[in-house]
C-alpha cells in the first residue's frame, strides 16, 4: 500500500510540475494562467460600385445593406465601401471595372451586359420566362449557377444571385396601347432580351441607365419606358410625363441583380467569408423580393386616387404577340454556341418542370383565391 500511495504522489508532483513549466514557457504562472488568445484574422477591405443611383429604393439600398450586414457577421473582418453610381464608377462601366480589378464589387443587372455575352440574360431575366423564385431555384438547384460561373470565368467574374423586384410592370406609354401596330415607330428605354420584342413588334429600343429615364422622356429622347413597378416609377415621377401605365412586363418576369466579384479578389477570401458573402446575398435577394411585393401593392392602390393613373393590361392581342415573339427570340440564344445551347436547355428543363407543377401550386392556389373574392 505505501508503494502505491507513493507513485499516486509522485506521479501528481510531475503533473503539477509539467504544468507549471508549460505556463511559464507562455509567459504566466501556474496561479495566473495565460488566457488563450484566437489568431488575429487579416482585415480586407473591399471597394463596391452599383449601377443605380446612391439611395435608390430597393437595388442600392440593399447594396448597402449587404457592406453593413458582410461587416457585422464577419467581425469586421471584411469591410466593404459602398458607391452608388457615377460616384467612382458611371453605371454602366461596373462590369469593366470589376473585371479589371479597379472596384473589387458591383451590384447591377447581368442583362446590362448582353453585348459582353449574349447569354447573360438568363441570369437576369428573359421575356415569358421564370418567375423571381423559379429563378432562384434554377440557379441554386438546377445547375444555373454553375453555367453562370463557367460564362463569368471567361471575364475573370464570380457572380451571386442579389435582388430582385417580382414581376415588373410593361411601362409607361405617352400614347395609349390599342394594338400591336402602335408599337411602330415608338422608341422606348428597355434593356435585355426584352429589347428584341420591341424591336420586332417595329419599335426602336434604347438601354439607358435609370438615371437618364425621366429626363428622355420629359426631352422626347424615348417615347417610353419600363423600370421596375409601382412603387419605384412614383417615385421617379414618370407619371408626370407619360400617363399610359400598362402591366405586367411580359419581357421581365423577375429581374434578378447580381452581385458581380472580380474573380482574383473573391479567390483570395478564406471559405468562411465567401460563405457570408453568398448568404447575405441571398438573404437580400429574399428580402428584397418581400419589400417590392408589399410596397407595389399599397402603391397599386394608390394609382388612381392619389395620382389618376390607371394600371391596364396590355390589350390580348399584344400580349398574344409578346409571348409569340419571346419564345422565338428566346429559343433563338441557343444557336450561338456551345454554352448559349447547355445555358438554354438547362433553362428550359427547369421552367417546363415548374411550368407543369404550378398549375397545382402558386398558380393554382392564387388562381382560386382570386376566383372567390
Amino acid at each position: 500500500m505505501k508503494i502505491g500511495r507513493r507513485k499516486i504522489l509522485l506521479s501528481a508532483l510531475v503533473a503539477t510540475s509539467t504544468s507549471a513549466v508549460i505556463s511559464a514557457c507562455k509567459g504566466g504562472t501556474p496561479d495566473k494562467p495565460e488566457k488563450a488568445t484566437s489568431p488575429i484574422k487579416k482585415k480586407i477591405n473591399w471597394k463596391m460600385a452599383t449601377s443605380f443611383p446612391k439611395n435608390f429604393p430597393g437595388a442600392d439600398l440593399f447594396a448597402q445593406k449587404l457592406a453593413k450586414d458582410v461587416e457585422i457577421v464577419s467581425d469586421g473582418q471584411l469591410k466593404i465601401e459602398h458607391f452608388g453610381a457615377n460616384e467612382i464608377v458611371p453605371a454602366f462601366e461596373v462590369f469593366d471595372a470589376v473585371r479589371n480589378g479597379s472596384i473589387n464589387c458591383g451590384v447591377s443587372a447581368p442583362y446590362y451586359w448582353i453585348s459582353k455575352h449574349k447569354a447573360l440574360p438568363f441570369f437576369c431575366t428573359v421575356p415569358g420566362g421564370m418567375t423571381a423564385m423559379e429563378k432562384f431555384a434554377w440557379v441554386k438547384y438546377g445547375g444555373g449557377q454553375i453555367l453562370w460561373d463557367e460564362v463569368y470565368s471567361e471575364f475573370n467574374l464570380k457572380g451571386i444571385l442579389f435582388g430582385n423586384t417580382g414581376v415588373q410592370m410593361g411601362g409607361w406609354f405617352k400614347k395609349e396601347i390599342k394594338s400591336v401596330e402602335d408599337f411602330k415607330g415608338l422608341k422606348m428605354r428597355i434593356p435585355g432580351i426584352g429589347a428584341e420584342i420591341i424591336n420586332k413588334m417595329g419599335g426602336t429600343a434604347v438601354n439607358m441607365p435609370g438615371g437618364e429615364i425621366m429626363p428622355s422622356l420629359q426631352q422626347g429622347v424615348i417615347d417610353a419606358a419600363e423600370w421596375v413597378a409601382p412603387w419605384v416609377d412614383i417615385m421617379s415621377g414618370f407619371h408626370k410625363v407619360a400617363k399610359f401605365y400598362y402591366g405586367p412586363g411580359i419581357h421581365e418576369p423577375g429581374t434578378a441583380n447580381e452581385l458581380l466579384i472580380n474573380k482574383e479578389s473573391w479567390e483570395a477570401l478564406p471559405d468562411s467569408l465567401k460563405k457570408i458573402i453568398i448568404n447575405s446575398s441571398h438573404a437580400c435577394y429574399v428580402e428584397s423580393l418581400a419589400e417590392a411585393l408589399y410596397y407595389n401593392s399599397e402603391t397599386y392602390i394608390d394609382l388612381e386616387k392619389k395620382y389618376n393613373i390607371k394600371l391596364k393590361n396590355y390589350p390580348s392581342e399584344v400580349t398574344k404577340e409578346m409571348f409569340k415573339i419571346s419564345k422565338e427570340v428566346v429559343r433563338s440564344f441557343s444557336d450561338l454556341g456551345d454554352v448559349h445551347r447547355r445555358i438554354y436547355e438547362s433553362w428550359k428543363k427547369s421552367l417546363d418542370q415548374f411550368n407543369k407543377y404550378q398549375s397545382f401550386s402558386e398558380y393554382g392556389y392564387i388562381k382560386g383565391r382570386l376566383l372567390s373574392l
